[in-house]
């Protein structure tokens, strides 16, 4: 294949994966060394960074991936907005999900223990949206089962692994912008309800650091903004 037919059919192949096309993926499907496949994927990647394309190829997940730039997403969102409802969480549901990024993997009496009630419910929801998956059982008395976060919530928040977590306060607005601001923010049900705050189950999910799969929480002004643009950007994509 000429290097331009690799671009075009490296180009095809990202278009229609249903998730990142990870470099194992194309270099088979290409039929080339995976060195030879990074460096078309860094071609493709330049070519869509120019001001004339209102998409880029950007790698997330341990894959690459079509997104929406983020100049566009305000008229992108309210075009998805337009064709279906975004996706709702309490906030309660978005705690247990902090607790669960930064504590992975943990089980629910953990997560029960930080937050000061029962999460069995909302356990339920964040699997039922695929944001949280199973990870085992501790060995421990009882064998509960261990949570942690799924390929797809690397996906919603536009990260490319668990390195990526910004620090617990940017967390909440990640969040948002990947919810669609606070109308991703569904009201909070009477079983639903908890005595803790967002803050208060970050501040007890920040107190055993170094169980964290983050290296230290922390990010700079610059990767925060990137991080909420690529969010943003998950979130349009993923909802086209």
């Amino acid at each position: 294949m000429t290097p331009q037919e690799i671009q075009a059919a490296l180009e095809a192949i990202i278009y229609a994966a249903d998730e990142p096309a990870t470099l194992d993926q194309i270099s088979r499907a290409l039929g080339i060394e995976k060195m030879e496949a990074r460096a078309a994927l860094d071609l493709l990647v330049a070519a869509y960074q120019t001001d004339g394309r209102g998409i880029e190829v950007r790698k997330v997940a341990h894959g690459w991936k079509f997104y929406t730039k983020a100049q566009h997403h305000d008229v992108v969102r309210k075009f998805i907005k337009s064709l279906q409802p975004p996706l709702r969480l309490t906030m309660p549901a978005l705690e247990t999900l902090a607790v669960i990024a930064y504590k992975q993997p943990v089980t629910v009496p953990e997560i029960n223990e930080i937050r000061g009630v029962n999460v069995g419910g909302v356990i339920k929801t964040l699997l039922e949206k695929h944001l949280i998956t199973t990870a085992g059982r501790k060995p421990v008395i009882g064998r509960p089962i261990l949570y942690r976060t799924s390929r797809q919530f690397l996906m919603r928040f536009g990260l490319s692994d668990l390195e990526e977590l910004p620090s617990l306060k940017e967390f909440e607005q990640l969040a948002q912008a990947a919810l669609g601001s606070d109308e991703g923010i569904a009201p909070i049900e009477e079983d639903d309800a908890s005595p803790t705050t967002a803050e208060a189950a970050a501040s007890a999910t920040s107190t055993d650091e170094s169980a964290s799969p983050a290296s230290g929480g922390k990010s700079s002004p610059e990767e925060s903004e990137a991080a909420r643009a690529a969010s943003a950007g998950a979130t349009s994509s993923d909802q086209s």
